[in-house]
């Protein structure tokens, strides 16, 4: 069985998210399996963009040129396939710099040609390859023109189209990638034509992708069920409710050979759960770092993700004051909406030795938060699954989440089932509900025994890609397998 994942992202070549670490994370796990040495071609080809950001190494190999149609028309577009050695699959970059040399990764005004051409170069190389593809794995709108494509082969009779299976991984129901009348051109659509679908206004891509893959899967079973609602489907559960048991959750992992704290060079100093001792240490450097009194025991929080309504960053920020009065100290590192960083901003500069915000993406600084706070924060308000409460309990730091999707059923409130907990949750999305939650979780800090408990239970927890996620991938390639033949 060949299996191709093609996706806008892949760490740590292109980041905005989760889905650049799912990506590399699933593409390795893929390489590690037992069954998957007899069962898969070896190894996955990933496909993605060479952005202008993307450091392409000495030893990328080009690939002879392709020319393939513009979607828009007019001249063939030639296309280079950078090929890269990855750790455990095979990284393709889709060059065209028309397309991708560019500033920032998303978007542009032409983002529907873009992501069409990345599909189009993409599906070019690996029917140029010489082997029959079994499974294109999709991730989220970007590549939904495959979809376009494959039927466009499909009427044409192109057998390695027709032949292919697609899986469609949805990260973020929250983004659509939706294309008005006056951009399908772009992707080589007319309004009105068939395959524009019949929205008299323009083309969902995300909802196309979905209605034309054999199956579709989110990133938690949590969030499987809560996306079949109104609440949480953004306008897609309809949809989602006519596949039946083709839309499904898998829980994200992560890599415990990346994510280790007993090996991280980026710490002050390494721990395991058997000898924790050096957590203290990645404490105090963190708090110096950032210009706080490193002896105050004060209950130090840490946050980290994009600055977005969805993540919840207002509702620390409203509760702030209320935590800071109960001599909490809090870090926070973000990028992305100015309004959300702007309370931060300014109770950073009122209490600069008990608030920080770290405004960019810092790789090693966000290791040193996981590692050095006492508790770590994700009051998302909804969350498709979500790795940061993964890493902070392997990090031997208890995460407060929200009861929503992947948080929900990846941490244990150790309150509700004391003995098994492993974090802290609460359910409304009110800043009064988080406080209160935190204020259970820094209680439970004052009994030592107690929460050096917690910190082994939680540094215990198995997500491991290989032996959770990747095997279900693997099994659900088959399934779309069998589905389309």
């Amino acid at each position: 069985m060949r299996v191709a994942l093609l996706a806008a992202e892949c760490e740590p070549w292109a980041k905005t998210g989760g889905l650049a670490d799912v990506v590399d994370a699933l593409a390795r796990a893929l390489g590690r399996l037992p069954e998957a040495r007899t069962e898969l071609h070896a190894p996955v080809d990933v496909l993605m963009p060479r952005y202008r950001s993307v450091r392409v190494p000495d030893t990328a190999v080009a690939e002879p040129a392709l020319a393939i149609p513009d979607p828009q028309g007019g001249e063939p577009l030639e296309v280079t396939i950078l090929d890269v050695p990855a750790d455990g699959y095979r990284l393709r970059l889709v060059d065209v710099p028309s397309a991708f040399d560019r500033d920032a990764l998303y978007d542009h005004p032409d983002d529907p040609w873009r992501f069409a051409v990345l599909c189009r170069a993409a599906l070019a190389a690996l029917e140029r390859d010489g082997t029959p593809l079994d499974v294109l794995h999709v991730h989220d709108w970007h590549t939904a023109p495959a979809l376009l494509d494959r039927a466009r082969g499909v009427a044409r009779g192109d057998a390695f189209l027709d032949g292919m299976a697609v899986m469609l991984t949805v990260h973020n129901l929250a983004y659509h990638g939706w294309t008005p009348n006056e951009q399908l051109p772009q992707l080589g659509l007319e309004p009105g034509e068939r395959l524009a679908g019949t929205n008299p206004d323009g083309v969902d891509l995300l909802l196309t992708a979905i209605q034309r893959s054999e199956l579709v899967n989110t990133v938690s079973p949590g969030f499987a069920a809560e996306a079949l609602t109104p609440a949480f489907g953004m306008g897609l559960d309809p949809t989602l409710r006519t596949l039946g048991d083709r839309w499904f959750g898998i829980l994200n992992g992560i890599d415990p050979g990346v994510w280790d704290p007993s090996s991280d060079p980026a710490l002050a100093a390494t721990y395991s759960s058997e000898a924790r001792s050096g957590k203290a240490a990645c404490r105090r450097d963190l708090l110096t770092r950032v210009g706080f009194d490193p002896h105050d025991d004060g209950v130090v929080l840490g946050m980290i993700g994009r600055l977005d309504p969805q993540k919840g960053f207002d509702l620390l920020a409203d509760g702030a004051r209320d935590l800071l009065a109960q001599g909490a100290r809090m870090i926070v590192q973000g990028s992305g909406h100015a309004a959300l960083a702007d309370p931060f901003r300014a109770l950073a500069a009122e209490e600069p030795r008990r608030v920080a915000l770290i405004e960019r993406f810092d790789r090693d600084m966000a290791r040193r938060i996981y590692a050095g706070s006492d508790l770590f924060l994700m009051p998302s308000r909804f969350e498709p699954c979500g790795q940061g409460q993964m890493i902070s309990l392997r990090y031997g730091t208890p995460p407060v989440v929200r009861r929503t999707g992947g948080l929900a059923d990846s941490v244990v409130d150790a309150d509700e089932r004391p003995g098994a907990g492993t974090g802290f949750v609460f359910d409304d999305a009110t800043p009064e509900a988080f406080v209160a939650a935190i204020g259970r979780a820094a209680a439970h800090r004052r009994d030592a025994t107690a929460w050096s408990a917690l910190l082994d239970r939680g540094m215990a927890v198995d997500f491991n890609w290989v032996t959770g996620s990747a095997p279900t991938y693997l099994e659900a390639y088959r399934r779309a397998v069998a589905l389309r033949r």
